[in-house]
C-alpha cells in the first residue's frame, strides 16, 4: 500500500513475542530490525509527503525493506516439527 507503514509486529502478529524476546536478546537482530525500521521509515515518508525522489530509488528502498524482512523472517520462523 501507498503511504503506510508495514511495523514488523503487524507483519508477523503471530510471532510478536519472540520478536520482542529476540529484540533483546540478540543483537544481530536487533540490527537488522533497526535497519529495517529506519527503512521503513523513509519509505513511508517519502510516500506520505510527496517527497521528490526518483522512482528507482524508491525501488531501491523497497527492495532493501523487503531482504530485511526476509532476513528477519528466517531467524524468526517457527521450526518445523
Amino acid at each position: 500500500m501507498y503511504g503506510v507503514r508495514h511495523h514488523i509486529l503487524e507483519e508477523f502478529p503471530d510471532l510478536s513475542r519472540t520478536i520482542a524476546t529476540m529484540k533483546k536478546s540478540d543483537p544481530k537482530f536487533a540490527t537488522l530490525l533497526s535497519r529495517y525500521d529506519e527503512t521503513d521509515k523513509k519509505i513511508y515518508g517519502i510516500e506520505a509527503q510527496s517527497r521528490p525522489v526518483t522512482d528507482e530509488y524508491v525501488d531501491f528502498l523497497k527492495k532493501q525493506r523487503i531482504k530485511l524482512k526476509d532476513s528477519l523472517y528466517s531467524m524468526i520462523k517457527p521450526n518445523p516439527g
